[in-house]
C-alpha cells in the first residue's frame, strides 16, 4: 500500500525539478518522521526513475542514501513524479567545505568523509553499478551518534557498468576521467577519479583542476582527457594522503587502484575499528585493476570555444563479466573525429562561471 505524504517546505533545486521536506501523514515505524522529496514533471522525469530503480537495490548500504519509494501527484495542474528520500539535515558535503572557517577541511574529517564514500563506492561496484557523477554536492550528511555521517545521493546518472550508453556524457566535466573525455569510457575507475577530485577539493577548497573563468575550455578538456597531465596533488596533506590521491590519479583505468582497495589504504583506514594487518603499504605495487570504479562529475554552464583535436588515442571497452578492461580492434580503430566531437560537446556553449559549482547542472 503506497504511503500518504505532506509536502513541506522547499529545501532546493536542481536541473530535474525540485525538493522539499515530506511527512507521512499517519506516524508509523515503517518510514522516518522526516524525509526529502525530490519532484519534476512527469514527461521530464527519466532521471528520477532511473535513480529509484538503482537505490532499490541498493537499499542495504548505510553509506548510501535511503529510498522510500516514489509516487505521481497532480499538484497546480501538472502531473509530478515524487521520489521520496532519506532527509539530510547536514546538508551537502560541498556546503561543509564551503562553511567551514577557510573554507577547507582538517585532514582528520577528510578522512572521515572519504571513508564513507569508499564505502559505499564498493558497495556500488560489487552490485554492479557506476554512480558516474561523484561529487561534493552529491555526498550528503546525515546526523549521527557522534559525528555526521557521509552518505552517497544522486543517482540519477547511475547506470549498470558495462552498459553502452552510445555517445552520451555523464557526470561533471570537472571531474570526470581522463577516459570519458577522450573516449567515452563511463565504467567504475571513472568513480575513483572523481573521489581524488573530491578529496582534494575538501583538502582545498577549490577544484582539483586549477582554472579560472578566463581559461580555454578546449585546453582545459585537452589537459583532462589527452596527455598526461593529472591534477595537483595538495602540498599541506600527510605522506598518506598525497599517496592516496595518486593511486586515485592514474591516468591509465586498468592501473587505477580500484574503490576496493583504496578502502585498505593507511589514508582511511580506521586506527580504532580496523586491523593494521590489512592495510596497504604505501610503497605497494599496484596490478592492472579488475574491477572498476566510478566516474567523477564535473559540470559547465556553457562555453563558447572551437578548437580542432587531430589526437588519436586507443579505446578499451570494460567487461562487466571478466571484471577487466580490454583493447578491442573495433576500439583502436575508432576514429580521431569522434574523439574531437566528443571534446566540443564538453567545450562549446559559452564559457563557466567557476565560482558558482553548486549551480552547476549535471551533462547528460
Amino acid at each position: 500500500m503506497a504511503m500518504e505524504w505532506v509536502r513541506g517546505e522547499a529545501v532546493g533545486r536542481g536541473s530535474f525539478g525540485s525538493v522539499n521536506l515530506a511527512k507521512p501523514r499517519k506516524q508509523g515505524t515503517r518510514f522516518p518522521q522526516l524525509m526529502a522529496v525530490k519532484s519534476c514533471g512527469s514527461s521530464r522525469s527519466a532521471s528520477l526513475m532511473n535513480e529509484k530503480s538503482v537505490l532499490e537495490q541498493l537499499s542495504d548500504c548505510p553509506q548510501i542514501i535511503r529510498c522510500f519509494g516514489g509516487d505521481s501527484s497532480f499538484e497546480s495542474g501538472e502531473k509530478l513524479f515524487n521520489l521520496l528520500l532519506e532527509y539530510a539535515s547536514g546538508g551537502s558535503l560541498a556546503e561543509r567545505v564551503k562553511n567551514s572557517g577557510d573554507r577547507r577541511l582538517p585532514e582528520s574529517e577528510v578522512q572521515r568523509y572519504t571513508r564513507s564514500v569508499l564505502r559505499g563506492l564498493c558497495y556500488i561496484h560489487k552490485n554492479g553499478f557506476v554512480h558516474c557523477d561523484v561529487k561534493l554536492q552529491n555526498i550528503l550528511l546525515c546526523s549521527g551518534n557522534q559525528n555526521d555521517v557521509a552518505k552517497i545521493a544522486d543517482f540519477g546518472l547511475a547506470k549498470r557498468a558495462g552498459e553502452r550508453v552510445g555517445f552520451e556524457m555523464r557526470g561533471t566535466p570537472l571531474y570526470m576521467a581522463p577516459e570519458t573525455v577522450s573516449a567515452g569510457e563511463i565504467e567504475p575507475p571513472a568513480d575513483v577519479w572523481g573521489l581524488g577530485c573530491l578529496v582534494a577539493e575538501m583538502v582545498t577548497g577549490a577544484p582539483a583542476w586549477r582554472c579560472s573563468p578566463d581559461d580555454d575550455v578546449c585546453k582545459l578538456m585537452m589537459r583532462i582527457g589527452v596527455g598526461d597531465q593529472i591534477p595537483d596533488i595538495p602540498g599541506n596533506m600527510s605522506a598518506e594522503g598525497k599517496d592516496f590521491l595518486e593511486k586515485c590519479f592514474v591516468r591509465d583505468p586498468a592501473m587505477r587502484w580500484t574503490a576496493e582497495m583504496l578502502s585498505n589504504h593507511p589514508f582511511v583506514v580506521d586506527q580504532d575499528h580496523d586491523d593494521d594487518d590489512h592495510t596497504v603499504p604505501l610503497d605497494d605495487k599496484c596490478e592492472p585493476s579488475t574491477s572498476g570504479s566510478p566516474t567523477g562529475p564535473f559540470d559547465f554552464p556553457g562555453w563558447e570555444s572551437p578548437c580542432s583535436i587531430t589526437t588519436s588515442l586507443p579505446s578499451r571497452e570494460y567487461s562487466w563479466e571478466t571484471d577487466a578492461w580490454s583493447s578491442s580492434s573495433e576500439s583502436n580503430l575508432a576514429s580521431a573525429s569522434s574523439r574531437a566531437e566528443r571534446l566540443r560537446q564538453l567545450a562549446t556553449e559559452g564559457r563557466p562561471d567557476w565560482s558558482v559549482s553548486e549551480g552547476w547542472v549535471a551533462v547528460r
